[in-house]
């Protein structure tokens, strides 16, 4: 008679067979956006959380010494620096909101201000739209010289503006658009529009093309399935750019000095100008009125932060 032999089960090479290795087990590490494999909770190296506080301190700093200013008489402010408020406790008993005062009612700040709403917001949204529909066209749609025309309009990133305010100005000239809030629209727009369409084209690019080719079989148009399903989707990019655009737009000096000057039309750069040398020895209504400027730019910044660098990085790593 054959001996029968019992064969011992083969374990799986994936399994434990102790329960008690279950506990000793390594942890699986996530991997990050960049794809390296580090804890998706893991705390900041000190010398990231250093670098960003000096960082920060540099930009809050001057900041808040021009806000400190802005409430200092001219005496006081000539007399020491902002700091010394926090020497001499009577100092802070000192502080004013007269040069507030003064600046609305011995100058034109409040129609400054809202001229330069009404030239930031249409060269802000306009720029986002078209370069919106230019982008879902280059990513989504074929068409000839496709590849040749992104190429040029990301190359006339490189052309300095400076050079085109000569043309413009004559061409401005022709149609009497010298000084209007038209001439600095049309400006702003011309100049952004290709930023514009890089940026979003890019973000657009990382969208799953699933999504667009389950419109097209439910019979979706290119604009339906730009304005019902790329827009939303697209918000990071379109808010980063509102960014750059609305900043750049307000605190311009150049264009709006150029293409609409002084004037009733004149936005708040070029009334910060012209306040010192119209106030003579008005200097510290120029600290009101330069941090009067920042307050908006601030808010909006602030508001679409979150937005700001997923849609400036998106497209950059694939992973």
């Amino acid at each position: 008679m054959s001996q029968s032999t019992t064969v011992p089960p083969v374990s799986n090479p994936g399994q434990t067979t102790d329960p008690g290795l279950t506990a000793i087990r390594p942890r699986k590490r996530r991997k990050d956006s960049g794809g390296h494999g580090e804890d998706a909770g893991a705390p900041a190296p000190l010398w990231v959380k250093i670098a960003i506080t000096l960082l920060c301190l540099l930009w809050i700093i001057p900041v808040f010494g021009l806000a400190i200013t802005s409430l200092r008489d001219r005496t006081d402010a000539a007399a020491a620096g902002w700091w010394s408020i926090f020497t001499g406790p009577s100092q802070l008993s000192r502080l004013t909101v007269e040069n507030y005062v003064q600046l609305f009612q011995q100058t034109d700040m409040a129609r400054a201000f809202v001229n330069s709403l009404a030239i930031t917001l249409p060269a802000t949204i306009i720029p986002i739209l078209i370069a919106a529909f230019a982008a879902y066209a280059f990513t989504f749609m074929e068409f000839p010289f496709r590849n040749f025309l992104l190429v040029f309009i990301v190359a006339l990133l490189v052309v300095p503006n400076q050079v085109a305010f000569a043309p413009i100005l004559n061409i401005y000239g022709q149609f009497s658009l010298n000084g209007q809030f038209a001439a600095a629209w049309l400006a702003h727009i011309g100049f952004g529009m290709a930023l514009a369409t890089y940026l979003i084209r890019n973000y657009m690019a990382t969208l799953p093309r699933e999504i667009i080719e389950s419109a097209k079989i439910d019979g979706a148009t290119h604009f339906q399935t730009f304005w019902k399903l790329i827009v939303p989707m697209s918000t990071p990019a379109l808010a980063s750019f509102a960014i750059f655009q609305f900043l750049w737009v307000w605190n311009d000096l150049l264009v709006a000095l150029i293409f609409i000057g002084p004037g009733e039309n004149q936005p708040l750069t070029v009334s910060l100008v012209s306040l010192l040398g119209q106030q003579g020895q008005g200097d510290q209504l120029l600290t009101a009125g330069a941090f009067f400027t920042m307050v908006l730019p601030i808010l909006v910044f602030l508001s679409l932060q979150r937005y700001f660098v997923r849609g400036l990085t998106a497209g950059s790593v694939k992973g």
